[in-house]
């Protein structure tokens, strides 16, 4: 029978129901698109909230907290200035939406100050520290969205979902992106700044601002971003050039993108206090050399500069370690990638590695790497010349790009490449939701697993203090009016929850009988004080992977 045209009911020719069918599939595949979006997404917010939900404060979180509500309703940028403001106002609204109590005349430092706001003030400490992690948690789902169209534009539809699926199912972004912290919200604005300086490549007068922005806004979070400026500014004069236009337009771009993340700076420091009032700490350390040179010639506000003397004071100090079993006092150059190899699933890994082959072969992905590899590579060596071995929190970004490079993999025509790529994000998944809900103290299958990454790992690789609230229901269920001595490293405050205990580092060791409670950090830390203690007792449990229960007779 034949056809009929719907707009004007007479007969369809040959062409057009062919055409009708390929439109009809089109539309058939975009909503399959967006519902596998959807669901990727949605698995991840669900593991977020179930994790921000039952989690206490970690050690920073009162701090961030504090200040963005004193940055919101005081308009005072005293408390930690070793941060700029903008990531901390994103904390603070949050926090300011739940309504909550704020002593504005206390004047403790701000760890104390953190610690008054959530324990001290009436306030429901859990209630209020959800509703500062909220924030946190969407800004993780829209970096989601950046990490799928980042994918997409290098791999088509493919790359794109199998990007989102490593990153949805990322253990350290779950971890960190339901925390309320600065360390994801800095690594995802960092990648929407090099998405955004590859797609200037085909529009340059949209998208140069745009990354200059999204770089400033980075810069606004934390102020280790700065070295990234200009290994951004250099991919944002390669996209220039790259669109047929002149070395001078290329040079005039990256100079625009950087005097954008400058005034993104600036507005950010003046939205907390628009005449800026400024007092420089009487404790600041001194600077001298380069450090002093670069302190005075930065274009940012006093405050920020401030902080930077800050940065370069704890820089200087020789802060405890941990790896591989083997507690020490400084750095160890390889201590970001050995920690990344530990928390890294293993799948990643293998997908990760595959795609970085396949950007270096395949002719349509090799204009991607500068962006994609060269901007991880010279930010992870920056990492790696720090002096705080704490944590892979402070390289996020990595499992961000690496799950991009490793869409190239859905290119690659080999026979069994997207079975295997897709086998591999099947592992990487089944390894993110057994560790459900003790995402922080993940390491992948070689490594042992979660209940062996205190083995391996120390400090925000572990124990953060995130399982206070976890360790009270457990004393309150198991060992109900059980004598408990406690050492515990967080910014939870025990009595709170109903952990009543002693500390057995201030009494004599003949002294100390019944629970030894001891956050797996202090047992990295190999103290004095506790390892003959340690030794003399037995250990009968653990909570979240980051506290040891010890009985001592």
């Amino acid at each position: 029978m034949t056809s009929l045209s719907a707009e004007h009911g007479r007969p369809a020719s040959r062409g057009e129901a062919p055409a009708g069918r390929f439109a009809a599939l089109l539309r058939h595949r975009r909503w399959l698109l967006a519902l596998v979006v959807v669901a990727l997404l949605a698995e991840m917010a669900a593991a977020m909230a179930a994790t921000a939900v039952r989690q206490s404060p970690t050690s920073d979180e009162p701090v961030y907290v504090v200040a963005g509500v004193e940055y919101l309703l005081e308009h005072d940028l005293r408390h930690n200035p070793e941060h700029p403001p903008l990531g901390k106002l994103i904390i603070g609204a949050g926090a300011v939406l739940a309504g909550p109590d704020f002593d504005a005349a206390y004047q403790g430092t701000q760890t104390q100050a953190g610690r008054h706001l959530l324990y001290e003030s009436g306030n429901d400490a859990q209630r209020l520290l959800l509703a500062a992690r909220i924030p946190v948690i969407l800004l993780t789902l829209l970096f989601g969205l950046v990490v799928f169209a980042f994918a997409r534009d290098l791999a088509g539809p493919a790359g794109g979902v199998a990007a989102l699926a490593l990153y949805a199912f990322s253990p350290g972004v779950i971890a960190h992106g339901s925390l309320a912290t600065l360390d994801v919200p800095t690594a995802g604005l960092l990648v929407t700044s090099v998405w955004l300086a590859w797609r200037a490549r085909r529009r340059p007068r949209l998208y140069v601002p745009l990354s200059g922005l999204a770089l400033g806004a980075a810069l606004a979070t934390k102020m280790s971003v700065l070295p990234a400026v200009p290994v951004l500014m250099a991919l944002v004069a390669l996209s220039v050039w790259s669109s047929r236009r002149s070395g001078r337009a290329a040079v005039a771009s990256a100079a625009g993108a950087a005097a954008l993340a400058v005034a993104v700076v600036w507005a950010s420091y003046l939205a907390v206090d628009p005449r800026l009032h400024w007092t420089t700490p009487a404790d600041l350390p001194a600077v001298d050399g380069l450090r002093r040179l670069a302190v005075h010639l930065m274009p940012f506000p006093e405050p920020f500069r401030d902080g930077m003397r800050l940065q370069f004071g704890f820089e200087d100090l020789k802060w405890g370690g941990f790896l591989f079993g083997d507690a020490y006092r400084g750095t160890l150059w390889y201590y970001v990638p050995a920690a990344l190899l530990v928390k890294t699933p293993l799948g990643t890994l293998a997908l990760g590695a595959a795609g970085i082959a396949a950007m270096a072969a395949l002719p349509r992905l090799r204009p991607a790497a500068p962006y994609v590899l060269g901007a991880t590579a010279v930010l992870l060596a920056v990492a790696m010349t720090g002096s705080r071995d704490f944590g892979i929190r402070y390289v996020i970004f990595t499992p961000m790009l690496l799950a991009v490079a490793a869409a190239g993999v859905t290119l690659v025509r080999w026979r069994w490449a997207r079975a295997a790529a897709g086998v591999l994000v099947l592992f990487v998944a089944v390894s993110s939701l057994r560790t459900f809900p003790y995402y922080l103290p993940y390491s992948n299958e070689a490594f042992g697993g979660p209940a062996k990454t205190h083995l391996h790992l120390h400090d925000s690789n572990v124990d953060w203090g995130q399982d206070l609230r976890r360790l009270a229901d457990r004393l309150r269920d198991r060992h109900p009016g059980e004598k408990v001595w406690l050492v515990y490293k967080g910014g939870g405050v025990p009595a709170y929850y109903g952990v009543h205990a002693s500390d057995p580092r201030t009494a004599r060791p003949d002294e100390v009988h019944g629970l030894l409670v001891v956050s797996n950090s202090w047992i990295a830390k190999q103290d004095p004080r506790l390892v003959p203690l340690i030794r003399s007792s037995e250990r009968i449990g653990g909570v979240g992977h980051s506290i040891t229960i010890f009985r001592r007779p």
